[in-house]
């Protein structure tokens, strides 16, 4: 069994109920601020201008905007969570290292910590999934049955 398999089972076997509850809290804010920079695109052109990367500026914002909207959906309902929290990892990393901490390693720096939590969360979830109060899970019972 390669690696990946193996965190997945162990991710799988060792999630407790609390954790879901965390995941559908960390789904809203995701989504709740992904709709935030829908409706203010400026506020985050102006945050990946300050970053200093050479990307395009339309596509970082597009993949911003989407990345938050639709995978904190995934996260919220824990559909494909794994996959949705490792998109959204390099957003975070930014955001951790080259936006929020520019503004000074501070207790007032609400954003640096939220940004921290959320990326410290982000990496739970790439590794022990979606758990028990999930789609993943309610499609992977015996009685579910997919319709083609």
């Amino acid at each position: 069994m390669n690696l990946v398999k193996r965190i997945e089972h162990w991710g799988d076997t060792h999630h407790s109920h609390w954790l879901s509850i965390v995941r559908i809290a960390l789904g809203i804010l995701l989504f709740a601020r992904g709709i935030s920079f829908v409706m203010d695109n400026q506020t985050v052109a102006r945050l990946i201008e300050s970053t200093g990367f050479g990307l395009s500026l339309v596509s970082a914002v597009h993949y911003v905007v989407f990345a938050h909207v639709v995978g904190g959906l995934f996260i919220l309902l824990g559909f494909q969570t794994r996959l949705a929290a490792i998109i959204q990892l390099p957003i975070l990393f930014v955001a951790v290292f080259f936006v929020n901490i520019t503004k000074g390693f501070s207790y007032l720096n609400s954003e640096l910590w939220l940004s921290i939590l959320v990326l410290f969360l982000l990496i739970l979830f790439s590794v022990v999934g979606s758990g028990t109060y999930s789609l993943d899970n309610m499609m992977n019972k015996p009685g579910y049955r997919r319709r083609i």
